[in-house]
């Protein structure tokens, strides 16, 4: 089912968690934050929306990595009902994709509701003090179309200006729902 991501909160504080990656390594909030701002992902591996986008958010990641933001991906599917998004996809995945961030199972699905994450990808951008100043879409590309039009990085924007000006005009970021456990 598509969902849209809902507003964002300015006052929402980031949530701390403590999840561990497909080989077993546990991070936490702390071990990911930047010195400019914290980036906080909800995807998986099956959706086509997040795989739609994944090439242009990892390349933007690697900006973001560059000018001193911590990144990390998590997966809150119940991977029993939807084997794609398992430990060993996610290996997969994470290095078919190139990704240089950790890349976290929510198992119990706890953190993906301390966040109020609904689909994927949903992405939570939080400022130096963790304070969230963005809830939106990576960029204006539209999947369902193949008309070419000039990108705009709405995402990478947003969190490289996000210590010095509220961003006022976020669209939602729209995706597959996250697959709850019963």
């Amino acid at each position: 089912m598509l969902l849209e991501t809902p507003i964002c909160d300015f006052d929402f504080d980031a949530p701390k968690f403590e999840l561990k990656d497909f080989s077993g390594k546990v991070y936490t909030l702390d071990d990911i934050r930047g010195k400019n701002g914290t980036l906080v992902a909800f995807i998986c591996n099956h959706c086509p929306y997040v795989k739609a986008i994944v090439d242009r958010f990892v390349d933007d990641v690697k900006v973001l990595q560059k000018n001193g933001f911590g990144v990390v991906a998590i997966m809150s599917n119940n991977c029993e009902e939807y084997p794609e998004d398992s430990p060993e996809k996610m290996k997969e995945f994470t290095l078919k994709n190139g990704f240089s961030f950790p890349y976290l199972i929510d198992d119990t699905q706890e953190i993906a509701k301390k966040y109020n994450a609904v689909c994927t990808p949903d992405f939570f951008g939080f400022d130096r003090e963790l304070k969230l100043g963005y809830r939106g879409r990576l960029d204006n590309l539209d999947i369902s179309t193949h008309e070419p039009r000039e990108r705009i990085p709405e995402l990478l924007n947003a969190m490289l200006n996000i210590n010095d000006t509220e961003v006022d005009n976020q669209i939602p970021s729209m995706g597959c729902s996250i697959k709850w456990k019963s």
